[in-house]
């Protein structure tokens, strides 16, 4: 699977349909994008106030482009409505209270401003991923940022984020163990950090503050940027000499899990010098919600993704040389403008005239990528794990089985052959809602750019194994656990974090998520359950309906006797791992690279328009 990518090929020959859920026509097309989109659905306010501290932290991670707000009305997409307009608003009467109870307020973010939507991704040919998109992020008063693994896919990128983003921040944006290889201003190629080691501040009261950040033990990144181990960057001297003063506390920023992940190799370095300092650490990458404290002294939290979450910790430090436990509180805020009223007391008056400002430069951000541009209408909602796979309701269905069979047939000259066509699921990357389906939601859905490639005159009987292969059906247990283990590994240390993401899903259901859902007195949403004291989530949900998929998913098996040659397709992400396959359910032949072909020039990023084309017109 590569990165995403902007790739959209849109064929003449097929009809186009211009719509926007606010509009005025123009024209006899749609495309204003200079209203607000308002949910349809009342939306339920939080259940208590925040709990403050002496320090107080926003905290938002894997945004990925998210900055429009969600807008289809299906839940729980309406608890994610508010737009980054809006929560610069909410970030600036935050702040306002702060001053007024005299106590600090840091906003942190955990990186992933890449990859995702399409203001990050739906820029024209020749510009730079998420570079306009950032823009909006430099608007917002970070008091510190770390650089996630999505910002390093692409060199360019993280050039980008070197030379136009960090500098932005003064120091405050962080990357302590990665890397970015360029020549200097005497034509010498160096190796300097994205953005800065580490930053020493004070707060708006006067606390002393040492950070960093750290990006967990990422390998796919791309040539000319260096990810260095964090078992190796814990070993440091510059490391040794930033922390050897002891501030007031530590802030650790991180693309990095708070839980199953490396934290604890940098929290013992810390403990070590400084046994009793407060230290907050504000982890990300897994997409999930979560929260766990290391000792009596530090919490850790970790804010989900797409801004679906934005985080919330407090803490009431005391005097140096303490050995008691420190008060902390965690919550998670679904960002919308009935939390963010709520929560700063402002149900008037609440738009500032920068949150003003970006919501306006949002929408013509939309309307300069033509992200309105419709390529059907969704007859209902195809979800990726809400509805079980196969069925009419699942979007892995529909991606393997109807839309990838009909794109691929376009002026494919070997159309008419008969075939099984194989993706990971993974390729699959948001719901798709009812209503109109336009550009943004095929970025948002299905945004890898991954080639089709197949291996022709495979034999039916031959060719219908290697998908129940590839999902390991039948193999020894042992074997397979093993072989699951390695590949997830793998996966993981490249940035694939769906597994992680699913197990909590799946984990969320099955807590109490039939039970909630049948008392119908309650959204769907989240709801977590974490390893903090209290509960976390700032407004009470059902869970959603939980059905896990196989990790690869296939079409239809032609009916045709067993011994017909026909075309095995696939996505170049997986040809290493069904080549293997390949030979391990035949003999007759050791089929290498050299059998593979191109099948067509359609890119998987493509295939839903394709079909939303020709079928939902």
């Amino acid at each position: 699977m590569k990165p995403l990518s902007s790739a959209l090929a849109l064929l003449s020959a097929l009809s186009t349909v211009y719509a926007c859920a606010e509009h005025e026509e123009r024209d006899g097309h749609v495309h204003d994008h200079s209203r607000r989109a308002i949910p349809s659905s009342p939306l339920t306010p939080p259940s208590r106030p925040l709990q403050w501290g002496d320090i107080n932290i926003i905290h938002t991670t894997d945004s990925h482009g998210w900055l429009l707000g969600h807008q289809k009305t299906s839940f729980p997409e309406p608890n994610y409505s508010g737009d980054f307009g809006d929560f610069a608003s909410f970030v600036a009467h935050m702040k306002q209270l702060a001053i007024e109870r005299d106590v600090d307020l840091l906003l942190v973010d955990s990186g992933d401003l890449h990859d995702g939507t399409g203001l990050s991704d739906g820029f024209p040919a020749g510009g730079v991923d998420a570079h306009d998109s950032n823009e909006f992020f430099k608007q917002l008063p970070y008091d510190l940022l770390a650089i996630g693994n999505h910002e390093l896919y692409i060199y360019a990128n993280t050039l980008d984020m070197h030379t136009n983003f960090a500098p932005k921040f003064n120091g405050r944006y962080l990357s302590s163990n990665v890397n970015i290889t360029l020549t200097d201003s005497k034509g010498k190629v160096v190796s300097v950090p994205v953005g800065d080691r580490f930053a020493k501040f004070k707060t708006r009261k006067g606390r002393k503050v040492t950070a960093l950040g750290i990006l967990y033990d990422f390998t796919g990144n791309d040539h000319n940027t260096t990810v260095q181990k964090v078992e190796d960057m814990v070993k440091e001297p510059w490391l040794a000499e930033a922390i050897k003063e002891e501030p007031d506390f530590f802030l650790l920023a991180g693309h990095m899990p708070v839980a199953k992940d490396n934290w604890p190799l940098v929290f013992n370095t810390i403990r070590a010098v400084h046994p009793l300092t407060p230290i907050l650490i504000l982890g990300g990458h897994t997409h999930i919600r979560d929260c766990l404290q290391l000792d009596g002294r530090s919490m850790s939290l970790e804010s989900g993704r797409y801004m679906e979450t934005v985080g919330w910790m407090s803490a009431n430090l005391d005097k140096k040389g303490s050995t008691k436990n420190i008060t902390f509180s965690r919550r998670y805020l679904d960002p919308n403008r009935v939390t963010f009223e709520y929560h700063t007391g402002r149900q008037f008056n609440f738009d500032t005239p920068t949150g003003q400002s970006i919501t306006k430069g949002l929408n013509n951000l939309a309307k300069k990528f033509d992200l309105s541009f419709q390529f059907g209408t969704a007859p209902h909602d195809f979800t990726i794990s809400q509805a079980p796979f196969p069925s009419n309701d699942s979007l892995l269905t529909l991606f393997i089985e109807n839309a990838v069979p009909v794109a691929l047939a376009i002026n494919n000259t070997r159309a008419s052959i008969p075939n099984i066509m194989i993706t990971n699921s993974g390729s699959q990357r948001f719901d798709i809602y009812a209503g109109p389906f336009t550009k943004n939601d095929q970025l948002t859905a299905s945004p890898f750019a991954d080639a089709f490639l197949f291996i022709p005159n495979i034999t039916l009987s031959v060719a219908q194994q290697v998908l129940p292969a590839l999902n390991h059906a039948g193999a020894n247990e042992r074997r397979t656990n093993e072989l699951l283990e390695r590949r997830e590994n793998e996966l993981y240390s490249r940035g694939y974090v769906d597994k992680r993401y699913m197990e909590w899903l799946e984990e969320m259901d099955r807590r109490s998520g039939m039970e909630k859902r049948a008392a119908q007195n309650q959204t769907l949403g989240y709801v977590t359950h974490d390893s903090c004291p209290g509960v976390g989530d700032d407004t009470p949900h059902a869970p959603l309906p939980f059905h896990s998929s196989p990790d690869f998913i296939g079409s239809k098996v032609p009916d045709l006797p067993a011994d017909t040659p026909i075309d095995l397709v696939f996505v170049d992400f997986i040809e290493t791992q069904l080549l293997g396959i390949l030979n391990s359910v035949q003999t007759d032949k050791t089929f290498t690279t050299a059998d593979v072909k191109s099948y067509s020039p359609i890119l998987a990023n493509e295939a839903l328009g394709l079909y939303a084309q020709s079928a939902w017109n």
